[in-house]
């Protein structure tokens, strides 16, 4: 439907980053909604039609064996041997690569004599830009090019070619058919390549550690698996620092840098990869803001909060290429570098990086509280950016116990916990290697305070404060994100761990972003009652952290009941229903999938099931098992500094074998 965006929930996918292919199930990428194959934010094909003797295969069935593959199989009734069973079928191998698409067609026969069937592929494309895709407009298709060797079209210095082995190609109302008249059983194979003359960002090198995980619940391995496949097609690099590796955030409507998504990921991944936290870091250090500028929000010391090949502009609002408007990045940039120091980034790695740390810190500590009341809180200044700026950005995302939404300037209850956390977080850095740290933990003992004061409402910290200051009082999985930060003590915390594994906000299949008893809620919500699994994965890690394992085990096992219910390729987010509403999570219909930091939701599982810390500057390493809600279970090889870590669990959480790496000691 024009106008509104496309759903695609239902279709196949197979993504290599920057290329992202998504069809119908039986395998037709047809030129209508979100299909096509889609590179560096731009559709290069938008159709792929095969028929058999002008008929198209009936689907009998379709799948994802990795992330950059699908499988599609599709009857030919009529054609073969006569009779009920059908004895020729057509099969569609496709492979995703980071410069386009391969595909085989098999048409497959065990007909009683050799068949002869004319196939056609019929293909257009249009070049249409994300945002259009994702506006639910059309465009009509760019007039195509035949080259004897196959057909091509080219706009803005990037050229799409299609090359289909053996196949006649002709043009048929403006369309492009490729034919071949072949006897079956045969194979023909086709592919689309894309050259791009200043791709913004190339495919990342493999970075992620597989370690190998056994249990009794043999869910969670496919789960973690199947994870570790999509993050890997998520991979990017800048052109000019191919060694420097970033997730791409989700497909296909963000599969480039997002400063918060990108972190995340990173840090929640950090069991399984200490150079993808030092890529991040290095990529997004390089467009850390250096002025004032409001048209982009950029300001001395902030980070990135998305980059793209052009601007997005999408109804009403209008992003620069390179857009700041995130309050909470520069946090997380900050505690990301912490962490990775811990979890073993090299100390010259770290020092490289404490410029940009003091730049991050300054802002954090002077610039990011723009009214002088004590708490970071943001304002589109321009009328067309992201009108809220956390990582619930929709604009009506953050409301009232009764519905209302706040006007901004908006300061966010979770921001805060972010600001203290990486201001505590880098005292300890800078301390540990030898740097002055004066001010900072004076600054987060005042944040404390000053939180305490203003944000508790009803019992449970609120939402936000709005622009009157006023608390906006609804109940939220925000407050989930305060657990382990510093900001609450042990008593808060407590409570808010309470609140969070009520009913209302953990229904079953993972956290609701908005409890069921606030008036906004809705479950197909976007940000006021969906799941999304991050949220739910950071919160399990965040309770985890303050000492709640149990808890955090009982909340993680709702994420894999949900990811089994994906394939295991979970979704950016599903909606709200409860596991008494339905008996599946059902899918919010717009949702990117895969999404980086969803699919890093499997490791912060792996983590919070073994209660493991790492301490690599300490040589400690601790293990807190709480009681398995996977059974027994095993990991073998897990990265740890320069060596692996390996274990056996028994159900109830008790250790039964230990290998630690060399020169580790395990502490309490």
């Amino acid at each position: 439907m024009s106008g509104m965006q496309p759903l695609l929930h239902d279709l196949a996918i197979a993504l290599r980053a920057p290329t992202v292919v998504l069809s119908g199930r039986d395998g037709q990428l047809r030129p209508a909604g979100t299909q096509g194959v889609l590179h560096g934010d731009l559709r290069v094909l938008g159709e792929a039609v095969v028929t058999v003797n002008g008929r198209e295969a009936e689907p009998i069935g379709f799948a994802e064996p990795g992330a950059d593959r699908g499988e599609f199989t599709g009857l030919l009734r009529g054609i073969g041997d006569p009779g009920p069973d059908p004895t020729v079928w057509l099969r569609r191998h496709r492979t995703a690569g980071p410069r386009g698409m391969y595909e085989e067609l098999e048409l497959a026969s065990s007909a009683s004599a050799p068949v002869r069937c004319a196939v056609e592929l019929t293909l257009s494309a249009d070049f249409a830009p994300i945002e259009e895709i994702k506006g639910g407009d059309s465009r009509e298709a760019l007039p195509p090019v035949l080259d004897g060797s196959g057909v091509l079209w080219e706009s803005g210095g990037l050229t799409s070619r299609v090359v289909a082995e053996g196949a006649e190609f002709s043009l048929q109302d403006g369309k492009v058919v490729a034919r071949w008249t072949v006897d079956a059983p045969t194979r023909l194979h086709w592919s689309v390549s894309v050259t791009d003359e200043a791709p913004l960002f190339v495919p990342g090198a493999p970075v992620l550690a597989t370690p190998e995980v056994r249990a009794d619940d043999r869910r969670f391995a496919g789960f973690l698996n199947r994870s570790l496949a999509d993050l890997t097609g998520l991979l990017l690099a800048e052109r000019e620092h191919p060694d420097d590796v970033f997730a791409g955030a989700g497909a296909p409507w963000y599969l480039t840098l997002f400063g918060r998504d990108s972190l995340w990921a990173a840090r929640l991944l950090l069991p399984v990869s200490v150079d993808l936290a030092a890529g991040t870091l290095r990529t997004l250090a390089r467009s850390q803001g250096r002025k004032h500028d409001p048209a982009t929000g950029e300001a001395p010391g902030k980070i990135l909060h998305e980059r793209r090949r052009a601007d997005f502009k999408l109804r009403g609002m209008s992003l620069p290429a390179w857009y700041y408007g995130t309050v909470d990045a520069t946090a997380l940039w900050v505690c990301l570098l912490h962490d990775a120091w811990r979890w073993g980034l090299a100390e010259e790695r770290v020092r490289e990086l404490l410029p940009n740390l003091r730049a991050a810190l300054t802002w954090i500590t002077e610039l990011a509280d723009t009214d002088g009341d004590g708490f970071a809180e943001y304002l589109d200044e321009t009328g067309r950016g992201l009108a809220n700026q956390g990582w619930k950005d929709s604009r009506d995302a953050v409301r009232f116990a009764d519905g209302r939404r706040a006007e901004p300037p908006v300061a966010l209850s979770e921001v805060q916990g972010y600001q203290h956390e990486a201001v505590v977080r880098a005292a300890d850095l800078l301390t540990a290697l030898g740097e002055p740290a004066d001010g900072l933990t004076d600054w987060a003992a005042d944040l404390r305070t000053r939180f305490r004061e203003k944000f508790w409402v009803n019992g449970f910290p609120a939402l936000a404060l709005d622009g009157a200051k006023t608390p906006v009082d609804a109940l939220t999985s925000n407050i989930g994100h305060l657990l382990g930060t510093g900001l609450v003590d042990e008593a808060e915390s407590a409570t808010i761990a309470g609140h969070l594994l009520g009913p209302d906000l953990a229904a079953g299949y993972g956290l609701r972003t908005m409890s069921s008893t606030m008036d906004g809620y809705a479950p197909l919500s976007y940000h006021c009652g969906s799941v999304w699994p991050h949220d739910t994965a950071i919160v399990v890690n965040a309770l985890s952290r303050a000492g709640h394992g149990p808890a955090a085990a009982r909340l993680g096992a709702q994420l894999l009941t949900a990811a089994e219910a994906f394939g295991y390729r979970m979704p950016e987010l599903y909606a709200g229903f409860s596991a008494d509403d339905s008996p599946i999570p059902l899918p919010y219909g717009a949702s990117c999938r895969p999404q980086a930091w969803s699919a890093a939701s499997a490791v912060v599982l792996l983590q919070t099931f073994l209660g493991l810390q790492v301490d690599v500057p300490a040589g400690t390493i601790t293990l807190s098992p709480p009681p398995s809600p996977i059974g027994a279970f095993e990991v073998r090889d897990l990265p740890v500094g320069n060596g692996t870590l390996s274990l056996a669990l028994a159900a109830d959480g008790s250790i039964r074998d230990l290998v630690l790496p060399q020169g580790f000691r395990q502490v309490p």
